[in-house]
């Protein structure tokens, strides 16, 4: 790459540029004893052969027409070039990845607490709660150690393990809070000590995933392979029109590689002159564009910022860069050598970790990264304090409705029982005391001469307070005819 200038004063010569090549190109003159000047290719190309003319264009024409005298850079070693140029060894192993605009980060959703276990888990833990506080029911039922004297009845007896009190003590274990009731019977105890194991394996594997889960920032990639990439209905992908790379899937007799050559012949414009302008498209593509390159550049290019961009799959083949010299060249073995002992010797590492990880603008292993842990936003929790409120509203809606019924049932009660009291003190507090007829009374007809079958006696109220009134009745021919009298 273009170095920049320094206090405004112009670069000329090797001055121009930076990078690994030319890092490379400096560690072989060391060892090989030359002196170079770099420049680049006129045309931009790495070299691939025309079938009209049989011509080659890029850094291999320039080697074959002796414009050059060594070609440093991403130059994949092949069979066709090896035919027309000399190749040291590799300095350089790689392969054919596929490079995508990073997607987004998924945002948490509400309910993120709950992902550490699987639906069927929570279902399967949602039973077997209802069925271990079912089945401590019905135990503390029909074990007689469970039941106790009712200290409110004489005869009566209790038991604690009512069917809430049972899903009580149940939640209590299940939420490490424990329980006022414990059972006392055997069986009870057996239930209560299975329950309580399963829940220790339950919450330790929960919390040990719980962590992870809500600090991790996921991204779902919408491939995963080239079959994916084939298969997918709106990517689109390309590779260098000249290079290694279209070659490979020319040739390629894997059905897959071959209908991937098939599409980028019928969609010209999916290719790019260079490996920086398909990087640079699909960076601007919106996740529409995939871009397959050597994965060396790959990962150079998702070091630099705007960072927004990731390899996916694994390499499609193994293969190699290479130093490229002209057929017959006296320094070909010279710089063989030379890549053997920059190899063994970890420059060629160490120039690697230099430009790769060391310079990137990313924050890789040794680029610098943030440090610190990314603590939990409200979207991480928001679901527990939406389960607190409404565990709060449900509360207070569910006690107005048991203060409501409570009032309705006291005020029902109190009135029957005023009825009742207003009754039991007339019955108690009046009497009625006979009195005798008296025949000088003339304000009710008296027949002296028997002519009356019966008498009806005289009765008057006699209760404490103010005075009542007397009556008396007499039956005379199926008439009552009462008479009042002030007592």
């Amino acid at each position: 790459m273009y170095m920049q200038s320094k206090m405004g004063q112009p670069l000329v010569g090797n001055d121009r540029f930076e990078g690994y090549a030319l890092d490379l190109a400096e560690a072989l003159s060391k060892e090989v004893g030359f002196e170079y000047h770099f420049r680049l290719v006129n045309d931009n190309n790495y070299g691939m052969r025309s079938p009209v003319n049989n011509t080659w264009n890029g850094m291999i024409g320039e080697l074959i027409s002796r414009k050059a005298d060594v070609a440093i850079a991403g130059l994949t070693i092949t069979a066709e070039r090896e035919r027309y140029v000399d190749f040291s060894k590799p300095y350089m192993e790689i392969g054919v990845a596929i490079i995508i605009k990073k997607p987004q980060h998924q945002k948490p959703g509400v309910f993120s607490f709950m992902e550490p276990l699987s639906i069927e888990v929570w279902v399967c833990i949602t039973v077997a709660y209802i069925g271990v506080s079912v089945a401590l029911f019905l135990v503390s039922r029909f074990s007689p150690v469970e039941w106790k004297k009712d200290p409110k009845s004489e005869t009566g007896y209790e038991n604690d393990f009512s069917l809430f009190n049972s899903f009580w003590f149940s939640m209590g274990a299940l939420m490490f809070q424990g329980s006022d009731t414990c059972p006392k019977s055997v069986s009870g105890r057996i239930i209560g000590g299975a329950w309580w194991f399963f829940v220790l394996i339950i919450i330790s594997s929960y919390t040990a995933n719980l962590a992870a889960f809500l600090t991790m920032k996921r991204m779902v990639k919408p491939i995963e392979s080239v079959d994916d990439l084939v298969n997918h209905p709106t990517i689109k992908y390309g590779v260098p029109r000249s290079g290694t790379t279209f070659q490979f899937f020319k040739n390629s007799d894997v059905p897959v590689y071959r209908q991937m050559y098939e599409y980028m012949s019928r969609n010209p414009e999916v290719l790019t002159a260079t490996t920086d302008e398909g990087i640079e498209k699909v960076r601007k593509s919106k996740g529409k564009y995939a871009f397959l390159t050597d994965n060396s550049a790959i990962e150079y290019a998702n070091n630099r910022e705007p960072c927004d961009t990731t390899i996916v799959g694994p390499a499609l083949n193994n293969k190699g860069f290479g130093i490229a010299t002209p057929r017959g060249s006296d320094i070909r073995d010279q710089i063989t050598l030379a890549v053997l002992r920059l190899k063994e010797g970890g420059t060629l590492h160490t120039l690697r970790q230099r430009w790769w990880v060391e310079k990137g603008q990313c924050g890789g292993d040794s680029g610098g990264g943030s440090k610190g842990k990314t603590p939990l936003t409200l979207s991480n929790v928001a679901g527990i304090f939406y389960i607190l409120i409404s565990g709060l509203v449900f509360a207070i809606i569910l006690g107005v409705f048991e203060f409501r019924c409570f009032r309705n049932r006291n005020g029902k009660s109190s009135e029957l029982q005023a009825e009742f009291q207003v009754v039991s003190q007339t019955h108690t507090q009046t009497s009625l005391v006979q009195t005798p007829c008296s025949p000088d009374d003339h304000n009710l007809p008296y027949d002296m001469n028997n002519t009356l079958s019966k008498a009806a006696p005289e009765y008057t109220y006699d209760a404490p307070g103010p005075r009542l009134l007397g009556f008396e009745s007499f039956m005379q021919d199926d008439h009552h005819e009462p008479r009042y009298s002030n007592q």
